[in-house]
């Protein structure tokens, strides 16, 4: 895999020597420290606060004291998988989410108060509900959607992201009605006797994004909603702030179109860009990315050019995931595919034959074996022991699945949040296999090195929760999901979420770790998280986040 060739800006910082109660490296050895000296926003010693001292002399420095008392520092989160201007979108919708609304009335009424509040015609959002954790087990209807609003549209985006539910005015406005087929990859849902429910999916989605949102031909959901740039800019900077304050410092954006790529190019020319930015352009802009030139990682220290995305399936959270024989709790649904394995498998072979990396988006066993069969396809006729392939989310992986993936070097990037906070609804949908969904414990016996992500909007950015979960395999509901081995240690959650980020983004010679030479990005934690009681990991706080050597974030 190629490097990034980093073009740092000017970092314009003072030396510091910082120093606290414990400071875990994350390195190859696991190391610890007390002390750490930075400058020019890298990292220039750790050990002791005497021996950073000595090494500040040596240098002829003369560093200010950042004493940071009984707090532990860790490297800076890497989220690898998130979706920040969807995310900054969503935070200025109506959250309805488990910890706001436990049922449809309740959804209602936070609507209502939303619909209110807005000026005459103005849509209605809202987002993060799952139908299997409300009382009634299921999607809320046009006809209840219709009861915030009949005059203007109103969307209740679902928790996975790949669809929700609609009112009538919506339907109206767009001319859809019972005799509208579906469009080519998504569905308008209909009841027994016909009639639309209100409940849209993937490419049905386009009434509400435009014709260059959910399109099978663009080979993915995009399913941001247009606003005006300087709107786009907002929520990035306001997505921006809530990723610091979770104490991440990297992200890899995991769905990069046009948009978003004019966004962060306008964000960082007004200086506003305050952490990493790794882009992966979705795979309809593979023939502009090769006819560019861009066959391998570019950019500089903050915002880069990583790979391709491209997407398998749907989501297990809207039952869009691609299982031939049905669902258990619908068999009526199978789901589907986004391509033809030939169609697929042609992608993969250019991209890595281009020495482009990618990341694909699969979730069911049927979907991953296409992925895994590409990749090995690829590989084969050109072989590459480092070309660091991606499964997005990787969800039910065969065992025989994860074998092979570690023979091919192909990594999983998971989301154990997904399963803290719909776990239960995963074994709803397609029985007891579902348990095993993200089995970060049969990676970590296969030899497969894993990487924790958010998925933001699709869950919060916050890594400790995430960490936990992957130690716990506790749900949000306070189920444990599947046997101990599906476990693994707060140490390699922690590695997980930091270091092999990194790796997943093609940045370990500088990110992920605390060490000489590498950026001084880190987060400032309240309690250790490999010394406290695997259930009080998450209630650790995220104290400070520092990225190249400045305090970036401080919690109030």
């Amino acid at each position: 895999m190629r490097k990034l060739a980093a073009f740092d800006r000017p970092v314009q910082t003072a030396p510091r020597l910082v120093t606290a109660r414990v400071i875990h490296t994350v390195d190859a050895t696991g190391s610890t420290a007390t002390a750490m000296l930075t400058d020019a926003g890298r990292i220039l010693a750790l050990g002791s606060a005497a021996e950073c001292e000595a090494a500040a002399e040596r240098l002829g420095l003369e560093p200010e004291r950042v004493d940071l008392g009984d707090a532990v520092v860790v490297p800076g989160f890497i989220d690898a998988h998130a979706h920040p201007l969807m995310f900054g979108q969503l935070m200025t919708w109506v959250d309805c989410g488990p910890e706001k609304a436990a049922s449809i009335p309740e959804i209602l009424a936070l609507l209502k108060d939303a619909a209110a509040g807005l000026p005459a015609g103005r849509p209605v959002r809202g987002y993060g509900y799952e139908h299997r954790n409300l009382a009634e087990r299921r999607h809320p209807t046009r006809f209840e959607l219709d009861e915030v609003a009949t005059d203007r549209e109103v969307y209740l985006m679902n928790a996975s992201g790949h669809g929700g539910v609609v009112n009538s005015r919506t339907f109206a406005l767009h001319g859809v009605d019972r005799d509208t087929p579906n469009p080519d990859g998504g569905e308008y849902f209909r009841d027994a006797d016909g009639e639309l429910t209100g409940e849209i999916s993937d490419a049905a989605c386009n009434i509400l994004t435009g014709v260059h949102g959910v399109k099978i031909g663009h080979h993915g959901p995009n399913f941001h909603l247009a606003d005006e740039p300087e709107e786009h800019l907002r929520q990035l900077d306001a997505a921006t702030q809530r990723f610091l304050a979770g104490g991440v410092t990297t992200i890899g954006d995991a769905q990069v179109s046009r948009r978003e790529f004019d966004m962060y190019l306008r964000l960082a020319e007004a200086g506003r860009l305050e952490l990493r930015v790794s882009m992966y352009l979705l795979s309809h802009l593979l023939d502009d990315a090769l006819d560019m030139g861009l066959v391998g990682q570019f950019g500089n220290a903050y915002l880069s050019f990583a790979g391709i995305k491209l997407y398998a399936d749907g989501t297990l959270g809207g039952w869009t995931a691609y299982f031939p024989d049905g669902y258990v709790g619908d068999p009526c649904r199978t789901g589907q595919l986004y391509h033809e394995p030939a169609e697929y498998a042609e992608l993969i072979r250019r991209a890595h034959g281009a020495g482009l990396q990618t990341a694909t988006h699969a979730q069911s066993p049927t979907a991953i074996e296409m992925v895994v069969s590409a990749i090995e396809a690829a590989l084969a006729d050109r072989p590459d022991a480092d070309a660091r392939h991606r499964i997005e989310h990787c969800g039910l992986p065969t065992p025989e699945q994860i074998q092979r993936m570690a023979v091919s070097g192909i990594r999983p990037v998971n989301q154990t949040q997904h399963y803290f906070n719909w776990g239960e609804g995963v074994e709803q949908a397609i029985g007891t296999p579902g348990e095993r969904f993200n089995p970060l414990g049969e990676f970590e016996a296969a030899g497969v090195p894993f990487t924790i992500s958010s998925d933001a909007p699709v869950a919060e950015p916050i890594p400790l929760e995430a960490i936990q979960t992957a130690v716990t395999r506790i749900t949000r509901r306070g189920h444990r999901l599947g046997p101990d081995d599906l476990r693994v240690s707060a140490r390699a959650a922690l590695r997980a979420h930091t270091y092999e980020g990194a790796v997943s983004i093609g940045r370990e010679d500088d990110l992920g770790s605390l060490e000489p030479g590498k950026y001084a990005d880190f987060a400032v934690l309240s309690g250790d998280p490999l010394a406290v009681a695997a259930d009080e990991i998450s209630g650790i706080r995220v104290l400070e986040t520092w990225v190249d050597g400045e305090r970036r974030h401080r919690a109030a």
